[in-house]
């Protein structure tokens, strides 16, 4: 009875194509895997907040025309905006958590000072009941929820990507392979203004 045998060339790939089908199942790419989901969230937060940023210009044009004496809240909001568009916090900084807090912190000052200028507002029936200004407030509410979302999204994929790290069989994985990606900080309020969005309705 003749027997068949595999070349030595086949019986590896064979042994390759076994041993991948096995890792496959296994995790071994739960770590990239996850770690591209934070990245992926985090660009989302920052292009929520890039809304907000895009937005403010519009709605301190319209406050002005209506409250001119109010520069000192306006210039606090432009000057916040600047502040918060100059510091950026991309996929390959979001290791580093002071870089995290200033992020944090310019977004917080800037949530503060936009809450003045639609305080301000209250104060101008003329101006609340500008279609211009009721469209950029409702923009804005609309922004608001959104960076609630992405910022909570974000959350999700780090604490899952630091799970798989610190629990088996990722940990294996990364000790064995994937020892220079570090844990990711989380997003974390600065203040307690962090925690509430400005208020937008009137």
């Amino acid at each position: 009875m003749p027997t068949f045998t595999l070349a030595p060339r086949g019986a590896r790939l064979a042994a390759l194509l076994l041993l991948t089908t096995l890792l496959s199942g296994c995790g071994i790419n739960n770590i990239p895997t996850y770690d591209e989901q934070v990245k992926a969230a985090w660009a989302q937060v920052e292009n929520q907040y890039q809304r907000r940023a895009d937005l403010i210009p519009n709605l301190v044009a319209t406050v002005k025309g209506y409250a001119k004496q109010e520069q000192e809240t306006l210039t606090a909001v432009i000057e916040a905006r600047a502040k918060a568009t100059s510091i950026q916090v991309d996929a390959s900084t979001l290791n580093n958590p002071q870089a995290m807090q200033q992020f944090q912190q310019a977004q917080t000052q800037l949530s503060g000072a936009l809450s003045r200028l639609l305080v301000v507002a209250e104060r101008y029936p003329e101006l609340k009941s500008n279609q211009n200004f009721m469209a950029l407030q409702s923009q804005l509410e609309g922004t608001e929820n959104r960076i609630s979302v992405a910022r909570r999204d974000f959350i999700t994929s780090v604490e899952r990507y630091n799970r798989e790290i610190r629990t088996f069989p990722g940990r294996i994985w990364h000790s064995v392979l994937y020892s220079d990606m570090p844990l990711r900080e989380n997003f974390e309020a600065t203040a307690p203004a962090a925690e509430k969005a400005p208020e937008v309705k009137f």
